[in-house]
């Protein structure tokens, strides 16, 4: 086709009338009196609602076509807003067609007025919504369905973590004991631990770690390594050794998995030894594999860290460094275990991390103390933090009363 055609057959489609712009337009158009009587309405409109025009104009009010919740809502909120602003933009509406179907439709009017700024009538502008209102309701589904789902996560991760802590603590005679499980994130299953459990000739033993990662891979590691802890303290009584062994346990795992997987297979980890020393206080053998070392808070008030450095992660490597110290407890004396989510928790205050020095600072100003309230005052700490404790933590402290009161344990 010729340019000179091209250009004479465009120009003729945008020859229309004013009239056939309004009557056919891609959205609906009327014009009501100020009382709501419709004086115009174009063939689009009609077409949707399925009226003739004459049942309409001069005889229905624009309200009249609205559901009852939508006429309430017209009365109540947009005339008003009309009268005020003089316009009201992209209101969802419902209008009801003639054969008592429903449209949903967004609505746009104007106040139209005079030279002299009376009000003279409304012209009202309707778009169909039926597609909106259908991917909304599509979205809507989406998001309950996934609310539903990740309710139900959340339950299976809360049942599967429950799974890995002791319900109680055993009732150690001689110690108050007590612990805490601080949760970050309902959503996935953390990798901390801890336990207290009766060994052979009045030995206790006691551990307190944190697996790599999070979710199941860790979950399943976690229960690995309790088992692993539980089952050689009750016939190695080296403590290092333990740790030892739950190295080669954790590195023999790591053989059988696909080595560009995400899952865990390491961790760090405190295990302890407890004996009675037969003067109203315990021994206390522990070994460190690259675990936070644990406070010890004197009866004298003092408390510091116990020296334990140069542990490594245990299973990180085919043979483990594990860091040993050994201990007395004496009446008064409170020892703490705890995860790192505690110390890298960040504060409401500059978002820097709590730090090693503010747990110091903390122990020194409640030594000497009980292994309950030191537990109490940590969950107090913890919650105070909010959002900032993005790591799960665990906490386990071991008190020897002073008096001879029946001790108490728990688990926070």
């Amino acid at each position: 086709m010729e340019p000179e055609a091209e250009s004479a057959r465009f120009s003729s489609l945008l020859e229309e009338s004013a009239e056939d712009l309004y009557e056919n337009a891609p959205c609906g158009y009327l014009s009501t009196l100020l009382d709501g009587r419709i004086a115009k309405v174009n063939h689009t409109l009609l077409s949707w609602l399925g009226y003739r025009r004459e049942d309409l104009v001069g005889r229905r009010r624009f309200a009249d076509l609205l559901t009852v919740g939508g006429k309430l809502y017209h009365e109540t909120h947009f005339a008003p807003l009309l009268r005020m602003q003089g316009e009201i933009s992209s209101i969802a509406l419902e209008l009801t067609a003639a054969d008592g179907s429903r449209l949903p439709v967004l609505v746009t009017a104007t106040l139209q007025r005079s030279d002299d700024g009376e009000p003279l009538l409304i012209r009202t502008t309707v778009f169909d919504a039926r597609d909106r209102r259908a991917y909304e309701n599509e979205l809507l589904r989406a998001r309950q369905e996934a609310d539903r789902e990740r309710e139900r996560l959340q339950r299976l991760a809360a049942t599967l973590q429950k799974t890995l802590m002791p319900p109680v603590l055993e009732d150690v005679p001689g110690l108050e004991v007590s612990a805490h499980y601080h949760i970050a994130s309902v959503d996935e299953v953390g990798g901390d631990f801890y336990d207290l459990f009766p060994l052979a000739t009045g030995a206790w033993g006691l551990f307190l770690g944190d697996v790599r990662g999070k979710g199941a891979g860790a979950a399943a590691i976690t229960s690995l390594v309790r088992y692993t802890l539980r089952a050689t303290a009750v016939y190695e009584p080296d403590p290092a050794a333990v740790l030892g062994h739950l190295n080669t346990v954790l590195n023999r795992e790591a053989e059988n998995v696909d080595p560009d997987s995400a899952d865990p297979r390491f961790c760090t980890v405190l295990f302890g030894r407890l004996t009675p020393d037969g003067r109203g206080g315990f021994r206390v053998a522990l070994a460190s594999g690259g675990h936070p070392p644990a406070v010890l808070l004197r009866a004298d008030g003092s408390a510091d860290y116990l020296p334990t450095p140069g542990g490594q992660m245990v299973g990180a490597l085919p043979t483990a460094d594990i860091a040993t110290t050994t201990i007395r407890l004496t009446p008064g004396d409170t020892l703490l275990l705890y995860t790192d989510g505690l110390t890298e928790a960040r504060t409401a205050l500059n978002g820097e991390r709590y730090g090693d020095d503010a747990l110091l600072a903390l122990a020194r100003s409640l030594s000497p103390t009980t292994a309950r309230s030191l537990v109490t005052a940590l969950k107090d700490l913890l919650e105070s933090l909010g959002a900032g404790v993005d790591d799960d933590t665990a906490l386990l402290a071991i008190t020897v009363p002073v008096s001879a009161r029946p001790a108490r344990n728990c688990a926070a």
